[in-house]
């Protein structure tokens, strides 16, 4: 039996390695996509994409909160309860699909109401139409993903979507390539999506015989009470997390117009790209995290937080850098010049991105042990203050003073509340503890920053072997100035430790 450790390695590899080729074909999609279509198709789709994410909160947080649900009955083997709750949870699905579905038609007279400007692109309403199935169809056949991430397998599932990425990508430039017809582009994307979750459902059917018995007991009514329980807090997370990641599109639309919305999407597709990456990092860990907090010893959830929130910061300090140092050298080589943000824009999406990136170990802890209810207002106000900030300053300062206003609305909510949840109900340490360690390791990082930053500004970008020659600069200057720094860390010794045990393992195989 593998341990947590191994598991938690094993699915990062694979998310890594999915990651690594999503981000190629998506930036090959993204160049055919730019140089077929005019830029208000890139803001239709970023715009539709938030629009339909907004709608997804008919979800209610039930993923999460079912996710959790799974992890005692998965420790314990207790098939009988896995089935209950499988067959309730495909339930669940089916009820969000039609849902959304619904929501969607019933907004089609109103998402023009969106925009600054009605862009001059034919079959506006079926496209949006297109947009509905596919967030519609994500849900059908894929309830048997939680189960396959619960019990610590989540690379199988990680196999599946960056396969069926990597075809549906392929299969939309050659579309555009050969038709440049964008319904088609969009027809393209639904079918993979339902195709991906039904061979992923076969899949699961395979590795858990159990779930294809036909006598499945309703879950109980103490396990029914807990989800909606905590439903109920998740709610208040979905409803926050949504309205601050998915209206910077729609202000944009409204203030500025959908062509600076696809500006601004290139770059977040990049920012995307990494958030993923980190995503999969922490995914692979919840799971592990999910099963140790069974065992109530919260010594040891204190030591794997502190060794979770290290490489948190080590993640995001170093793209960080590579973000402020690379977005548009990057974005110039790539699309052209034209496509450019400005530097003020630049700084607020390196400085939200890590802002975000610093709260993921809080997110992951607070996920894996169901502390929902705990903060459950505090996603709903930073909300609402991104909201009134993010419009009030994109009239002054464009794309720049939508994400200023992201990053004033976290800082004055989650930024402290969430740390002060998971110290207080999870750890042996306090807020005091927690801040003054992320105090320390941000100072450390801005300095490292700096140096970075200056030495790279030697270097210009104007063709892609000194884009190459900027990269490296970058990473060998961070990593080795993070090197140099944190080399008697306890928290550093042990990865380094880790990766070198883990490499000579598979070296002596």
């Amino acid at each position: 039996m593998k341990s947590r450790t191994d598991n938690s390695i094993r699915n990062l590899v694979f998310a890594m390695i999915g990651q690594a080729l999503g981000i190629l074909i998506s930036l090959v999609s993204r160049l055919v996509f730019v140089k077929i279509l005019s830029p208000e198709y890139l803001g239709l789709s970023g715009l539709f994409t938030n629009i339909l994410t907004i709608l997804s909160l008919t979800e209610l947080g039930f993923v999460t909160a079912m996710s959790y649900q799974l992890y005692k009955p998965i420790s314990e083997n207790d098939n009988e309860k896995i089935k209950s709750l499988m067959y309730f949870y495909k339930k669940v699905y089916i009820t969000i699909a039609l849902i959304i579905a619904m929501l969607g038609l019933i907004a089609l007279p109103f998402y023009k109401l969106l925009m600054n400007e009605v862009p001059n692109i034919s079959n506006l309403n079926l496209i949006y139409i297109l947009f509905v199935l596919n967030t519609s169809v994500s849900y059908l056949f894929s309830h048997k993903r939680l189960l396959i991430i619960g019990d610590q397998q989540r690379y199988i599932a990680t196999i599946y979507r960056y396969s069926f990425f990597f075809v549906l990508n392929v299969a939309q430039i050659v579309i555009l390539l050969l038709t440049k017809n964008y319904i088609l582009f969009l027809v393209v994307q639904i079918i993979m999506t339902l195709t991906e979750n039904i061979l992923l459902n076969r899949r699961a059917d395979k590795m858990y015989p159990f779930l294809k018995d036909k006598h499945v007991e309703k879950i109980s009514r103490k396990d029914y009470k807990q989800i909606i329980c905590n439903v109920k807090a998740m709610f208040y997370h979905k409803f926050g997390g949504v309205v601050l990641n998915s209206t910077d599109n729609i202000v944009i639309s409204k203030v500025l117009g959908l062509v600076q919305v696809g500006l601004y999407s290139n770059y977040i597709l990049i920012i995307t790209a990494l958030k993923n990456i980190v995503t999969q990092i922490f995914s692979s860990i919840i799971a592990s995290i999910g099963n140790l907090q069974v065992d109530g010893n919260r010594e040891k959830m204190t030591e794997v937080f502190k060794k979770t929130f290290f490489a948190d910061y080590m993640i995001h300090i170093i793209s960080t850098i590579c973000l402020i140092c690379l977005f548009n050298p990057f974005i110039s080589l790539w699309l052209g010049k034209k496509y450019l943000l400005n530097t003020l824009s630049i700084y607020a999406i390196a400085i939200n991105y890590y802002l975000f990136g610093m709260r993921r170990t809080c997110m992951s802890f607070r996920e894996a042990t169901g502390n929902y209810s705990k903060d459950k207002y505090s996603p709903v106000i930073e909300a609402v203050i991104n909201i009134f900030t993010s419009i009030l300053l994109a009239k002054h300062l464009g794309i720049a003073g939508v994400v200023l206003g992201t990053i004033i609305s976290c800082l004055l909510t989650n930024f402290w509340w969430e740390p002060y949840v998971i110290t207080k109900k999870s750890l042996t340490i306090n807020l005091k503890d927690y801040f003054a360690m992320y105090l320390r390791y941000t100072v450390v990082g801005f300095l490292i920053a700096l140096v970075t930053i200056y030495i790279n500004e030697f270097i210009p970008y104007t063709n892609l072997l000194y884009l190459v020659l900027k990269f490296l600069s970058v990473i060998i200057i961070s990593i080795g100035l993070f090197v140099l720094i944190y080399r008697k860390n306890e928290n550093y010794i042990f990865y380094k430790e880790l990766l070198r045990k883990k490499m000579l393992k598979k070296f002596l195989k």
